[in-house]
């Protein structure tokens, strides 16, 4: 990404309504799958660690590692985090075979320098026997818009396609669901109407704002944790096993 969108993910992800409820998304995922074994954990395409330090935190027994392309992010995760950061691609996984226990991915394969065939085929292949990978990405191509354009996105997915990526790269035991569901018809609208060109939608809303869109992603990850699969939504959460 641009410079300026890192500062800006960096001053808001712990706080923006959008990158709790992901966040809170992932880990309900994960807790639903969890391998029976602690081990090592990478959150590949770390950004500025938001997601890192609350794995570290929340997962007492794993050992998170973080992984980025842009060398100033990597720097502002280690320091967020207090956690082992990479500066590396996703497309040549700079870890051994087998030697991931689970792996953490928030919309990486989206982005316009990756691959998304050969980082799947990485993560299998970094993955352990039973490994877990959990997935964040954008849903529906034709609300590419210049959020996407900010942050360098340049696929949107649908879940029918996550499915049918993850089975080509070996993966097993698919399950997948849409979020940001309740907001969407908000989003949607916000997107197609458009913003200033090259801005993205990375910012802290007014607090009343941001008090009740989180109240609305707390309902939903509550919904992702028992189970529940929701059939649209802005993005789309995948969990997936290496056998």
């Amino acid at each position: 990404m641009e410079r300026q969108e890192y500062v800006k993910l960096h001053a808001v992800e712990d706080e923006m309504w959008w990158f709790r409820g992901m966040h809170a998304n992932l880990l309900a995922a994960f807790g639903r799958r969890q391998p029976k074994l602690a081990g090592n954990l990478l959150d590949a395409g770390c950004g500025t660690g938001g997601l890192l330090a609350k794995l570290a935190r929340a997962l007492p027994g794993w050992s998170p590692y973080g992984l980025d392309a842009d060398a100033a992010a990597c720097g502002l995760a280690r320091a967020k985090s207090g956690r082992p950061v990479s500066c590396g691609s996703a497309n040549q996984l700079p870890f051994a075979d087998g030697s991931l226990a689970a792996i953490f991915s928030a919309d990486v394969l989206c982005h316009r320098n990756v691959d998304e065939v050969d980082a799947l085929a990485g993560f299998h292949r970094g993955l352990a026997r039973d490994g877990l990978l959990v997935l964040n990405l954008p849903a529906y191509q034709w609300l590419l818009s210049e959020h996407d354009h900010a942050v360098h996105n340049v696929r949107r997915y649908t879940a029918r396609r996550v499915r049918r990526l993850l089975r080509r790269a070996g993966f097993a035991k698919i399950r997948t669901t849409y979020w940001n569901s309740v907001l969407f018809p908000l989003m949607a609208a916000r997107r197609l109407v458009g913003s200033r060109p090259s801005v993205s939608d990375v910012m802290n809303f007014p607090r009343p704002i941001e008090l009740a869109f989180r109240g609305i992603m707390r309902f939903e990850t509550m919904l992702i944790g028992r189970g529940l699969v929701l059939p649209y939504g802005g993005s789309i959460l995948a969990t997936a096993l290496k056998q």
